[in-house]
């Protein structure tokens, strides 16, 4: 993953991350993946939904999840599964996708782990997401 400043006219937001230090570290995402990442660790589903189009598609674990309803079904169950909490780390962009690199926490083996998070962004809604 190339990782450079972001550099599109998408809104940023600025996530703050704390590092297990004094010092906090600062990143700006654009604003729908701040949105993403900030429901995500609330397990606020029906806000993690909405960042998304409404023919989204999220690739998680081998498997595909399209549209609004499957994709609640989805984050519903991956939080009653993991219990995760995010913390990005870094992000760039890798041709038309924001790849977020995220440090994810949870009741699964090996927590916590860093996890790139591939997003594509229409308009200001989450047009797909691939985790690996």
């Amino acid at each position: 993953m190339q990782t450079r400043h972001f550099s599109s006219d998408l809104p940023l937001n600025g996530g703050t991350i704390p590092t297990g230090r004094e010092n906090i570290m600062t990143i700006k995402l654009p604003r729908i993946i701040n949105d993403y990442v900030d429901a995500s660790n609330a397990h606020d589903v029906k806000s993690v939904v909405a960042c998304f189009a409404d023919n989204a598609l999220v690739h998680d674990e081998g498997k595909d999840f399209r549209g609004k309803k499957v994709i609640e079904d989805w984050i519903t169950r991956t939080i009653e599964k993991y219990k995760f909490q995010f913390k990005p780390v870094t992000f760039g962009e890798d041709n038309a996708e924001v790849v977020v690199a995220i440090e994810v926490s949870g009741t699964f083996d090996g927590s916590p782990i860093t996890l790139d998070y591939h997003f594509t962004i229409e308009g200001d809604k989450i047009g797909s997401l691939t985790i690996d």
